[in-house]
């Protein structure tokens, strides 16, 4: 019997042995690569249809991200309705979602109700008719969320921060327009539909409760397309960076809160020092007890949050501080931005303090790998940037084993307010 007059010991989370339960691989019948993780209590499962679809390889603005929505606005026997009731009926709910190199297909539905819900995926990734009447709709409805959203500081802020770093001409930084839009044809949709989802590369992701037919039941719907036959494109986009490295744009003359964004370019996934800069990223303003909040928001009052992040993309990456401030301390903010820059550069790390982030990124870790849903998306982060089996374990003992010392250079080596870019949009 447990002895409450006692408190249980406390144990860091950096003690913990962290595992990452291996997915079970098989090859469909046209080469297709299934990763699946069998697990979980519940009878539930999660499906991804991941293809090399993003506006990477687009030839004209838009096209990518429209194709993708459109997917479920019809086929060649059923409308846009007929799909939607479909998936509902069953209880389940499908996704897209396009991102610069890849765009997906995502079912979240009961285990027992796949046979009746993969034939009409199939049907969407190979029958999508593209409807002109569908398209003027989608059109219509994006280019009035639009114009809202251009009244708003911080979706300008991150428009702009975004063709600063990269060039309005590279897939991270053009974004939408009006014009854009109306460009768009039912024509260029399909012909981009046909080159990149029905003889597209696809790879295809699945966890939960599965059925013991899985192998079956994918190979039956999915095994027999045209898939992964033909070779991508060898596409490449050269970085265009702005010249110049502050900016000060009024998008609102009645505006009277300032949307900041600080960025620099960051050596991707695959560099020696990332994960390690992950640690210092999250001392500097990575999580809620983070320098920049303790000053910036508890200390200063200027602003309810402020963040830094890694913004991953598979070819590129940035370091980016992101917040929004009264109109009139925005100067202060990134004035105070640069000091914790400058006191990480110039002194180490107190252990206590690196001890408390260390248990925080364990921390993190550990609640990610809760359930199958939580581990697959590990793998398809992994898998996806082609980081090597061993990426996760490699990256943990990064973060339990980084030094203050190895902190502080990597400070003095990437927080330098001259290698970034400055932006406030009021």
């Amino acid at each position: 019997m447990v002895n409450r007059q006692f408190a249980p010991g406390i144990k860091d989370a950096i003690n913990y042995t962290l595992e990452l339960k291996p997915f079970r691989k098989f090859i469909l019948s046209n080469g297709v690569a299934v990763y699946a993780i069998d697990a979980g209590v519940e009878e539930v499962v999660q499906l991804e249809l991941v293809f090399n679809a993003g506006n990477w390889y687009e030839h004209q603005n838009m096209v990518a991200s429209t194709t993708n929505h459109m997917l479920k606005n019809g086929t060649s026997r059923k409308n846009a309705f007929n799909i939607n009731e479909h998936f509902e009926y069953y209880g389940s709910y499908l996704n897209r979602a396009c991102y610069n190199e890849t765009a997906m297909l995502s079912l979240h539905s009961l285990t027992k109700h796949l046979h009746e819900l993969l034939p009409v995926i199939q049907e969407l990734i190979t029958e999508s008719a593209m409807p002109e009447a569908e398209l003027d709709i989608y059109r219509q409805n994006m280019k009035q969320k639009l114009e809202v959203n251009l009244k708003k500081c911080d979706f300008v802020s991150n428009r702009l921060i975004d063709e600063y770093l990269f060039g309005i001409n590279h897939p991270y930084g053009k974004y939408s327009s009006s014009i854009a839009y109306d460009a768009l044809q039912p024509e260029q949709l399909r012909r981009f539909f046909d080159q990149y989802y029905v003889n597209g590369n696809c790879t295809i992701f699945i966890a939960g409760r599965l059925p013991n037919n899985i192998e079956l039941l994918l190979n039956e719907n999915f095994g027999s397309l045209p898939l992964n036959k033909a070779q991508l494109p060898h596409i490449t986009h050269p970085v265009e960076a702005a010249a110049e490295k502050k900016y000060r744009i009024i998008n609102d003359k009645e505006g009277i809160q300032g949307a900041i964004r600080i960025a620099s370019h960051f050596p991707g996934r695959h560099h020696p020092h990332f994960t390690k800069a992950q640690v210092l990223n999250t001392l500097f303003g990575g999580y809620f007890g983070s320098r920049l909040m303790s000053n910036i928001r508890e200390d200063k009052g200027y602003t309810y949050g402020i963040h830094s992040y890694m913004q991953n993309h598979v070819q590129q990456t940035a370091w980016m501080i992101s917040t929004e401030a009264g109109k009139e301390v925005c100067e202060a903010t990134i004035a105070e931005v640069y000091k914790e820059m400058q006191a990480l550069r110039e002194k180490a790390v107190p252990e206590e303090e690196l001890l408390l982030v260390k248990n925080y990124l364990i921390g993190t870790i550990l609640g990610d790998l809760d359930g199958p849903f939580h581990i697959i998306g590990r793998w398809k982060n992994i898998i996806l940037n082609e980081l090597g089996e061993d990426y996760f374990y490699t990256a943990v003992a990064d973060i339990k084993n980084v030094t203050a010392k190895e902190i502080q250079e990597l400070a003095n080596q990437y927080l330098h307010p001259n290698r970034f870019y400055e932006l406030v949009v009021v």
